[in-house]
């Protein structure tokens, strides 16, 4: 089905809902989800509509928010759904996500108080969606299966295998793995539980609204050990955080949760440990299949952290599983030894105006900051606003102007200069951010031209973020794509 038509039927839907004629639907940017979003602004108010083709995971989200809301918990409210449940209309919370609200941080890797005080807030709600949230709940609604059981963890095992060790890592006896694969399944199937497993519990699912935090995106909940969704949360792959902060979260977790039931913290400990080793397999395997697979940017550079975790899991060694235990550690020595940079790495940034200048982190007090604001912008035309500047039409759009070329070419030969007198006096890090209104069309399109000439004619390692898009990148030393 073409964007079009999704639009289509998300405007009927809204016009049957509300008898409104007068509005605006945004195409809002897409993650990892099949799923499309999109805004409705309409006499100063907003909700938003949700598009997707699978409609049992589409009556999860509806019904397991309908089933937290009965309960009291944080989650948008349900207005309406289409007949055949491919749409529905959702409370807008807006765009604040927690994952945002803590970037300072996660960028830096030290987090101000008021952050530390957010994720904690989050790690403390966490178990009302677990224990209070399973009261009543009728777990067959859940997507796609009710619990987590055996089948799903040899899954994400074999997800992990298929999709990132058979991609990317080192050849391996796939005999010898299963039997690990196998004791590791073992282990976490141990326990009997009865709470709701939240499945994806990380920031980017968690919105600041008011003050107060709210949680989306549980439709791949099921029946399942609540430590998983602790383990999702603080071995996140780019949250970069310390052990103390790790361990200050896990016990506010463990104060929290002993609300519902009585925890030994030992055997917890050791719990989160095996929790902590499949779950980043399990994520590992996701960012194989959307970034080595699908070549999504933000999936691949997250690869590099994903593997950071595991070299810190492996710092006490798994001898339960020996010859998984061994594949890891060759695998995490590799990826350190090809993550390793020398020389200048140039930063450069798309963002919004609306969220202000990016922060720089390395500690050099910044550098050049670009207003786009005075090119042509393609998201005032329909046709381009569900679109980025890294899209052909918005570039072949920017690019019939003038103004546009002039823009480009004279940035490029100010950082020409710049990269050039770095490089001479061995400096390490060069910064150059791009803003336009919505951080969306030109910005992006001046950042994605500035690094590829950067990366091209210099030979050095440029990063890309662009902050409003959620997408980050490197360009690495042999011009290619990493």
């Amino acid at each position: 089905m073409s964007p079009g038509m999704y639009m289509e039927k998300i405007k009927r839907l809204f016009e049957e809902y509300s008898g409104i004629s007068d509005y605006s639907v945004e195409a809002l940017p897409v993650s990892g989800s099949d799923r499309r979003y999109f805004r409705i602004r309409y006499g100063g108010s907003s909700l938003i509509a949700t598009e997707g083709d699978s409609t049992a995971e589409n009556n999860a989200f509806i019904l397991l928010t309908r089933h937290f809301r009965s309960k009291g918990l944080p989650v948008p409210e349900i207005l309406c759904v289409s007949e055949d449940c491919t749409c529905y209309l959702q409370e807008d919370l807006g765009n604040a996500s927690l994952f945002d609200a803590v970037a300072e941080g996660r960028q830096s890797g030290s987090y101000r108080d008021t952050e530390t005080a957010l994720l904690r807030q989050a790690v403390a709600i966490l178990p009302d969606f677990q224990y209070k949230g399973a009261e009543g709940l009728d777990f067959s609604v859940c997507y796609p299966v009710k619990e987590f059981d055996r089948m799903s963890v040899m899954f994400d095992l074999n997800y992990f295998k298929y999709c990132y060790l058979k991609v990317a890592g080192p050849d391996f006896d796939e005999v010898r793995l299963e039997e690990d694969f196998g004791k590791l399944c073992d282990r976490l199937l141990v326990k009997p539980c009865s709470t709701f497993m939240y499945r994806d519990f990380q920031g980017r699912n968690i919105i600041l609204k008011d003050g107060s935090l709210s949680f989306i995106d549980y439709q791949g909940g099921r029946k399942g050990p609540a430590i998983y969704d602790l383990v999702s949360f603080v071995w996140q792959a780019k949250a970069r955080y310390g052990r103390e902060l790790r361990d200050s979260l896990v016990d506010t977790y463990l104060e929290s949760a002993s609300r519902y039931t009585d925890i030994d913290r030992d055997a917890f400990m050791e719990d989160l440990r095996q929790f902590a080793l499949f779950r980043t397999l399990q994520v590992l395997g996701a960012y194989g299949f959307r970034g080595l697979v699908q070549r999504k940017g933000h999936f691949l550079e997250s690869i590099p952290y994903a593997l950071g975790n595991l070299q810190e899991l492996l710092e006490r060694p798994f001898t339960e599983y020996p010859y998984l235990n061994g594949l890891l550690q060759r695998m995490a020595e590799t990826a350190t030894a090809e993550d390793r940079h020398d020389g200048l790495i140039v930063r450069i940034y798309s963002f919004s105006y609306k969220k202000g200048i990016p922060a720089d982190t390395s500690g050099n007090g910044g550098g050049y900051v670009f207003d786009c604001r005075g090119v042509p912008n393609p998201g005032r035309l329909p046709e381009y606003r569900g679109l980025t500047g890294m899209d052909g039409p918005v570039v072949t759009y920017l690019e019939q102007y003038g103004e546009v070329r002039d823009f480009a070419a004279l940035t490029a030969s100010l950082a020409r200069m710049h990269v050039e007198n770095y490089i001479s006096r061995g400096f390490n890090d060069l910064m150059f951010c791009f803003g336009c209104t919505g951080g969306r069309h030109r910005s992006v399109y001046f950042a994605e031209r500035l690094a590829e000439t950067l990366a091209s004619e210099y030979g050095i390692t440029v990063r890309l973020i662009h902050r409003e898009q959620n997408i980050e990148r490197t360009l690495c030393m042999d011009n290619g794509q990493r």
